[in-house]
C-alpha cells in the first residue's frame, strides 16, 4: 500500500484541569479546550508533512461531556486523510476523574490543515493508510467529510460577500441595494 501508516502521525497531550482553566460551570472553558485541539492537531499535521502547516477548518468539535476539575483531559490526533496538501486530522478528547478513574470520550473534532514549504506555497503531503478498525473507520469516511468541507466552504464564500465590513460606529452601507433610493 502506498503512503505512511496512520500511527506515525499519532499525537498525545495530557493536562489537569486547574480552577484558572475553568468557567462559571466549573467544568474546562471550551475555547481552552479548543486551543488544546488545535495544538495538538497541528502536531499530527506537522509529523506527516514534516513542513509548516496552517488550520485551513475546524471542521467540528463536539462537546460530548463535561470536563470538571477532578480530571485530567488527554487528547490524541493523527491524520485521518490527505488531500494533495491538505490533511484531516482528528483529536478524540478523554476526560479522567482522577479520584475515580471513570474515563469517557469527552469531545471529537475534526481539524483540515494545509502543509506550506519554506516560501509559503502549498506543499504536497504523503498519503496515510489504516491500520486499526478506528483507522478504517476514519479513513473510509472521510470522503464524505471532505465533500461537506467544499460545500461549508462555498456557503461561507457566499455568506461572506452578503455581510458588511463597516463597524457599527461607521455609516451603514447597505450592500444589497443598487444605489437606488426605495
Amino acid at each position: 500500500m502506498k503512503g505512511i501508516p496512520i500511527r506515525t502521525t499519532r499525537s498525545y497531550k495530557m493536562a489537569r484541569v486547574f480552577p484558572t482553566d475553568v468557567n462559571s460551570y466549573q467544568t474546562l472553558f471550551g475555547g481552552k479546550l479548543m486551543a488544546y485541539i488545535d495544538d495538538i492537531a497541528s502536531i499530527a499535521a506537522a509529523k506527516l508533512s514534516r513542513a509548516n502547516t496552517i488550520t485551513a477548518s475546524t471542521d467540528s468539535v463536539d462537546f460530548l461531556y463535561p470536563i470538571y476539575m477532578t480530571d485530567s483531559v488527554t487528547l490524541e490526533s493523527f491524520v485521518t486523510w490527505t488531500g494533495r496538501s491538505s490533511m484531516e486530522t482528528f483529536v478524540k478528547v478523554v476526560r479522567e476523574d482522577l479520584k475515580t478513574g471513570e474515563r469517557q470520550i469527552a469531545a471529537t473534532a475534526f481539524l483540515t490543515f494545509v502543509a506550506l514549504d519554506d516560501h509559503g506555497r502549498k506543499a504536497e503531503v504523503t498519503p496515510v493508510y489504516p491500520e486499526t478498525e478506528e483507522e478504517r473507520k476514519l479513513h473510509e469516511s472521510a470522503p464524505v467529510r471532505a465533500e461537506m468541507r467544499k460545500q461549508r466552504r462555498e456557503a461561507s464564500r457566499t455568506l461572506a460577500e452578503f455581510l458588511t465590513k463597516s463597524y457599527p460606529w461607521e455609516p451603514q452601507e447597505d450592500s444589497h441595494t443598487d444605489g437606488q433610493d426605495a
